[in-house]
């Protein structure tokens, strides 16, 4: 068994350091012009899950916006992360759970057991009952070779009433990044417990380096550019896997259009993290700056 820190420090070094995200929010579906209802959620997920999987190292579905479906929509997620898949992307299944004790294994058993029909090979968590209370996600992801990401430094303008607070000397950020640089000790090439921050957060004097991967959202929509990527995580970039889900799913309903799309994220990000010691050598995709919009439809 392979541990999931290593599996995504492989797939980054195959395919270059980025996680394109499924979220079919109702918006996108108008400006693909299908419908808001199961079918339209389902030529939505699906069209994107096959033209993005085969490029990317990572797919990020929101569960969110399949649950709203109901349990037909579910099903369609199932679709989704076995397509992932097979196509040889690794699932970060976001689903930001966060309980106690049985409840919190269970959510555990949902999503990171491969008996599950929705096990992923990651899940995104809070930990703001208390780091403590993730212990059965982190150590049924230990136990399966998958991986959890937890909230520390989010997107959101929400976020700093809570994730700048302090706890004695330290933040409930820096807390919780602390935490996760204590379970990923000795892990090599990457620990398997990894924080989201986002790339909106302007600057941080809180420590990431954790040993583990950092999933980074925020960019394109949210506001987030590759020039804040590179500045905000100076030092670790080696680390670093930038998400986008708007900027690229706007790009469709083409096919041909996303997967372009999601390969100019590859080739800016490729361009920035390379010289922190990250292996992807690059893939030709037109040439685009690191600095300029990395998304969007092909000129053609």
């Amino acid at each position: 068994m392979i541990a999931f820190g290593a599996r995504l420090h492989a797939a980054m070094g195959e395919r270059g350091p980025f996680c394109a995200g499924i979220d079919p929010h109702r918006e996108l579906l108008q400006e693909w012009r299908i419908g808001e209802d199961l079918a339209g959620l389902e030529t939505f997920a699906m069209t994107a899950v096959e033209a993005l999987a085969p490029v990317v190292a990572a797919i990020k579905p929101q569960s969110a916006f399949f649950e709203r479906f109901g349990s037909r929509g579910i099903a369609v997620l199932e679709r989704v992360i076995g397509t992932a898949r097979e196509a040889g992307a690794l699932v970060i299944l976001d689903v930001k759970r966060g309980d106690i004790g049985s409840t919190s294994q269970a959510y555990a058993d949902a999503y990171l057991d491969p008996a599950s029909p929705l096990a992923s090979d990651a899940i995104t968590a809070s930990p703001y009952l208390g780091f403590g209370s993730l212990d059965p996600m982190l150590d049924t992801a230990a136990r399966h070779g998958a991986g959890v990401f937890v909230l520390a430094l989010t997107s959101n303008k929400e976020a700093p009433e809570v994730q700048h607070a302090s706890v004695g000397e330290a933040t409930v950020a820096g807390t919780m990044l602390a935490h996760l640089r204590a379970r990923n000790s000795g892990a090599s090439p990457l620990g398997s417990f990894g924080a989201v921050v986002g790339a909106t957060i302007g600057q941080s004097a809180e420590r990431l380096d954790i040993n583990g991967p950092l999933l980074v959202p925020g960019i394109g929509a949210q506001g987030g550019s590759a020039a804040d990527v590179r500045r905000i995580f100076a030092g670790v970039l080696s680390s670093v896997l930038p998400s986008s889900s708007r900027d690229v799913l706007r790009a469709g309903p083409r096919p041909a259009a996303l997967r372009e799309a999601a390969l100019r994220g590859v080739e800016a990000f490729a361009a920035i993290l390379a010289g922190d010691g990250h292996g992807f050598a690059g893939r030709e995709v037109g040439g685009q700056d690191a600095d300029r919009s990395i998304t969007g439809p092909p000129d053609a």
